[in-house]
């Protein structure tokens, strides 16, 4: 009986070993699929998905760097639609462009027990601009329905091989099979970085390989008057390493994660050195500070930088002259904010230069804050450029060339920094826009070298809620708030809310609560960076009450009560990112209606969680008809590891528990 069981074990593992993962073979048992089978809930299942990177040697034009990708994909429900759609980003600037090739894509589905194949045409097919550097190769799949199978190929080519194209195991939706293949020649050494919570299985094997180079060119760059040419074949070593895994779940959707694809398992590929035979060994192996150093060095940056006659008539007419550095700051910081527009590009380089963007009006995130960074330097403040990775972009966890694609100022005074950024029109010195909030950046100094920034806010931003309100004996609440936004709460009230009407607010608020009507509302310091924003209205709560016979229900939250876990999954495995300490605060006063008194009140609570990450205080009381509450709720950290995920998921099942609450009043 052993035997037997081993036999069928090494028959399975030489059948899974020895499966072809090729295109064109879409059975009729995979179109009748009607869930997913590791994962019922799934609305598409990636069936495999193949891609290999290599180098290819052309004449006259050296190695050149081509990926090729295959995909399966099974679609279960109309939300899966989109997952027939495929977007390939290139680089498309310049000479030197690269190149997306789209073939094989076809639209499998099952008519009259038999397989229809439908090719894609040139209409589902189109090239998207991005922005001036990089373009999108888009598909959308004809005949997609529920029960659809969809194939494709694509090829790139590009002429850059610092990098590789990045290569994601991990979808969010179930991949039953997923394998990256690299063949590099030994004259390329490459840094390769993990992310993620899992590991491939990793194949190597080393291969001898070989292309044909001629005597025109191995003199290209000296005069040739000969009219006969030889060719030489050249040997070299390539080694292959396949990474591959399997039955891959699909990524868990999680309340609070900054950019998901920082915890998606990914491999990713740079060029660490080049050494060709009978050459020098070239390194491009990074640190931080080589990193910096290349981006300071580089004439769109620190050629740009060193640019200053353009503004100095406008900075002279800022009257500076003995004030203070901060006062400098807030003057000079105020006038770039207030002249410049940011053109949504991110970037660690100018793009159409600094005079050119200050006299536009107009300029990237470089343009704009080296501009900034320059005009505080000639006002006498000791300021400098600080190299950021975006949210979108990632977390810059390890040296690379990549790692940066925004620049922001940074102002060294009293052995602190202050951190700027002018592209956002309500940003004030340490109250960056949130895409800049990714943890550390990169301050680099006049003489080149550079230390790490931390670019996470450190104080708590409050908000402040009183609430002073009466409940009819019908159960109705009417009353009066006060809402007032500090820092961080401030900056996204204005960031949202300046750009609509007030009468869009109000509808806008009405709809997040049922049963309210907001009466006379006015808002305060909409445009005053320096003061807190201050909302007052009148309101009317009509479902907040619950009457059941001779007595009443009543959160003294009303309508800002958390009713809901936001936290639900039993583990987590990535950390919970709330982008900014906070703290919120409510001073709420009910008065109970005539005829009734209080039966029960819930009780006085304090909850802390461990390190000091956070905590609430529940204080009430009952005086006659008054009914008082003070409540604060402090979130320490911005960003908490994933360690602590069941302290905090306890912890708001208590946040939960207490402001749901209820007082419950009876009739006297």
């Amino acid at each position: 009986m052993k035997k037997l069981f081993l036999l069928a074990v090494l028959f399975l593992s030489t059948l899974c070993q020895s499966q072809k993962y090729e295109l064109g073979n879409v059975t009729i048992e995979e179109l009748k699929e009607k869930v997913c089978p590791s994962d019922t809930s799934a609305v598409a299942a990636v069936l495999f998905n193949v891609g290999k990177t290599y180098f290819s040697y052309a004449a006259h034009e050296g190695f050149v760097l081509k990926t090729e990708v295959i995909a399966k994909i099974k679609i279960y429900k109309k939300e899966g639609y989109d997952y027939a759609n495929q977007s390939i980003s290139y680089y498309s600037y310049g000479g030197d462009v690269e190149k997306v090739f789209i073939s094989k894509a076809i639209t499998y589905n099952l008519v009259n027990e038999k397989v229809e194949k439908t090719k894609l045409n040139s209409e589902g097919e189109f090239d998207e601009k991005v922005n001036k550097f990089y373009s999108r190769k888009k598909i959308t799949m004809p005949k997609v329905k529920e029960g659809s199978v969809i194939e494709y190929k694509f090829e790139i080519t590009s002429p850059f091989y610092s990098t590789f194209p990045e290569w994601q195991f991990q979808k969010q939706i179930p991949v039953n099979y997923t394998e990256y293949a690299t063949y590099i020649p030994e004259y390329f050494t490459y840094n390769v970085k993990f992310k993620g919570f899992l590991t491939p299985v990793v194949e190597k094997e080393v291969q001898r390989k070989s292309f044909d180079i001629n005597s025109k060119e191995r003199n290209i760059r000296a005069t040739v008057t000969s009219t006969e040419f030889s060719t030489e074949t050249k040997e070299y070593k390539e080694t292959k390493l396949k990474y591959t895994l399997s039955n891959v779940t699909a990524l868990k959707e999680e309340s609070f994660v900054n950019n998901i694809e920082n915890y998606t398992a990914t491999i990713e590929h740079e060029l660490a050195a080049i050494q060709y035979p009978g050459e020098m060994y070239n390194s491009y192996a990074t640190t931080w500070e080589s990193v910096t150093k290349t981006i300071y060095e580089n004439e769109n940056f620190g050629g740009e930088l060193n640019k200053g006659s353009y503004f100095e008539e406008d900075l002279n007419a800022l009257n500076i002259g003995t004030v203070s550095d901060n006062e400098t700051i807030a003057k000079v910081f105020d006038f770039v904010k207030l002249r410049m527009n940011w053109n949504e590009y991110n970037s660690v380089y100018c793009d159409v230069g600094v005079r050119s963007a200050y006299k536009n009006k107009t300029g990237n995130t470089a343009e704009i804050n080296l501009i900034l960074v320059a005009m505080l330097r000639k006002a006498g403040v000791n300021a400098n450029p600080v190299l950021v990775s975006t949210r979108a972009n990632g977390i810059s966890l390890f040296p690379s060339r990549t790692a940066y694609n925004c620049v922001i100022a940074g102002v060294e005074s009293n052995g602190k920094i202050i951190l700027l950024d002018a592209t956002n029109k309500y940003a004030q010195p340490n109250i960056l826009p949130i895409k800049d909030l990714n943890w550390f950046g990169r301050l680099i100094k006049k003489d080149g070298t550079s230390i790490d920034v931390d670019l996470m806010p450190k104080s708590n931003s409050k908000d402040v809620v009183s609430i002073m309100a009466s409940i009819n004996e019908k159960g109705e609440v009417t009353g009066k708030i006060r809402d007032q936004y500090f820092d961080y709460n401030a900056f996204l009230f204005r960031q949202n809310n300046n750009i609509i009407s007030k009468d869009s607010y109000i509808e806008k608020l009405e709809k997040k609560h049922q049963g309210l009507e907001i009466g006379e509302y006015n808002v305060q310091n909409s445009n005053d960076l320096s003061l807190p924003i201050i909302e007052n209205y009148d309101f009317t709560s009509t479902n907040s009450v619950e009457i059941i016979g001779d007595k009443m229900y009543i959160s003294p939250f009303l309508f800002f009560a958390i009713t809901e876990n936001p936290f639900k999954q039993e583990k987590r495995e990535y950390p919970v990112d709330f982008v900014f300490p906070d703290q919120d605060k409510f001073s709420i006063s009910l008065t109970i209606p005539e005829g009734y008194v209080v039966e029960t009140l819930p009780q006085p609570k304090a909850v802390a969680m461990p390190e000091n990450i956070g905590g609430f205080k529940y204080i009430i009381s009952n005086t006659g008809s008054q009914i008082q509450l003070l409540y604060t709720q402090d979130t320490n950290q911005a960003i908490i590891g994933s360690e602590y995920y069941e302290a905090l998921k306890n912890f708001y099942k208590e946040i939960v528990n207490k402001q749901t609450e209820k007082i419950v009043l009876k009739k006297a």
